[in-house]
């Protein structure tokens, strides 16, 4: 049985008759609705600003991805961190470690129910970034851009950027900071493309809930999607609900290590560390998610 379509949006699907879930951002979308977390996005993993002061729509002013606009009209979304881009869990400690702004799928203002649903079987998550050049980033550090959280923390997949975390801090940048990185649950690196400034990069992840496999597409601007990977095992994942997780499109920023502070505090990336605090963006459009298959 084809799901019914969570977000109720005049998009059109690339494959209306397999999508679980649509967050290319339709016009009549304003900012007001990211700070009510109304439409796609959940929108409370953030600063202390509201959210349209971290995640910016674009209007007509920029134009998306060209692989999906012969069948929809889509708003750039701009992600934005800058040194007010702490989150502050419910009832937690601030995460100074980090500079993050994160949107999460939802439909039906729930995410957790919309896990349930697209994360089975198997489906395929599509994504394209660009870079902002008027906010770069510091490759010096390690970003995680688009990836699905377990409740453990850990990423099924991840799309990442810049230099892993690492204590000591290794030489940065690393020789490939400034490639976009598909990496798998145990961090492996499935696939990894220069960051080409003025292209959109376009991916598409597709993952197997039951066998425990990730299979990846690639392409830059309007060019179709190819596979750049065989199907792979991703065996550290789990099975059913306990692997489960939001799926994050996001600007996260881990620190650098500081040599002044205790080691344990060194080893604590998501409280302590170095942050410059400068105003960093990246640009996101065509997020989807398909069924491949129940």
């Amino acid at each position: 049985m084809v799901p019914t379509v969570l977000l109720l949006s005049a998009i059109a699907a690339s494959s209306a008759s397999s999508l679980y879930w649509d967050g290319r951002v339709p016009q009549t979308m304003t900012e007001s609705d990211l700070d009510s977390s109304i439409g796609p996005y959940l929108t409370v993993v953030k600063g202390s600003e509201a959210a349209s002061h971290y995640t910016t729509l674009l209007g007509t002013a920029s134009t998306p991805t060209p692989l999906w606009n012969t069948v929809l009209s889509e708003q750039v979304m701009s992600l934005t961190i800058d040194n007010s881009s702490i989150f502050v869990p419910g009832g937690s400690t601030p995460q100074t470690g980090f500079r993050r702004t994160d949107l999460i799928a939802q439909g039906n203002g729930s995410n957790s129910a919309l896990d349930a649903i697209m994360e089975v079987g198997v489906s395929k998550f599509s994504f394209s970034v660009k870079e902002n050049e008027q906010l770069p980033l510091n490759y010096s550090h390690e970003y995680q851009i688009v990836f699905i959280e377990p409740s453990d923390g850990t990423h099924v997949f991840e799309l990442q950027l810049g230099t892993p975390f690492s204590n000591p801090t290794a030489p940065a940048p690393a020789a490939d900071a400034a490639f976009l990185k598909i990496r798998d649950h145990a961090l492996n690196l499935l696939f990894e493309t220069p960051f080409v400034a003025g292209q959109w990069h376009n991916f598409a992840v597709q993952v197997d809930w039951v066998n425990l496999t990730l299979e990846v597409f690639y392409s830059a601007d309007a060019a179709e999607l190819v596979a750049v990977t065989s199907v792979v095992s991703n065996p550290t994942a789990s099975t059913g609900s306990a692997g489960q997780g939001d799926f994050h499109v996001a600007l996260l920023k881990l620190p650098l290590v500081d040599s002044s502070e205790t080691i344990a505090e060194q080893d604590d990336v998501v409280h302590y560390g170095i942050q410059e605090g400068t105003t960093e963006g990246l640009f996101y459009s065509g997020v989807f998610v398909e069924q491949i298959s129940a």
